[in-house]
């Protein structure tokens, strides 16, 4: 079973006939989610300036519009800065791995959780479940 990972969110805009007009704005929630992660792992290595912007952008979820009349630069400036930190954070990702690394290690860490409370079906011999624990909890240890 596949989760979407689009959202259509109907933004209501008034003309200058104040009419009432939806357009819809499609919401990637994965680039949103994986936009987050990479900052909280790398954002303090952008310039004060990347961040406040980027953060109004990902975090605050301002639109480019409001935070160039709020900053006094154009729209595509704001789009310019956003997708450069984009690719500054990517790129310490790719050499680092430290997200990934996070996303492994959290994914073992709730396998022996699981394990742990005996919530997998059939897993009722106490020896094996050990032994599944102590491989997971190798392999978090090898990673650190």
């Amino acid at each position: 079973m596949q989760i979407e990972k689009y959202y259509t969110v109907k933004i209501f805009y008034l003309t200058p006939d104040f009419f009432c007009v939806t357009l819809p704005k499609v919401i990637d929630m994965e680039k949103i989610g994986r936009q987050i992660f990479l900052y909280d792992f790398y954002g303090e290595l952008l310039t004060d300036h990347q961040k406040s912007v980027y953060e109004d952008v990902v975090l605050n979820d301002m639109s480019l519009g409001e935070i160039a009349a709020e900053r006094g630069i154009s729209r595509q400036g704001v789009h310019d800065l956003v997708r450069r930190c984009d690719q500054i954070l990517a790129t310490y990702e790719e050499k680092l791995h430290l997200v990934e690394r996070f996303l492994k290690t959290r994914e073992d860490v709730t396998s022996i959780c699981e394990l742990s409370a005996g919530e997998r079906a059939g897993q009722e011999d106490c020896a094996e479940t050990l032994k599944e624990i102590h491989q997971i909890s190798g392999r978090i240890l090898e990673e650190l």
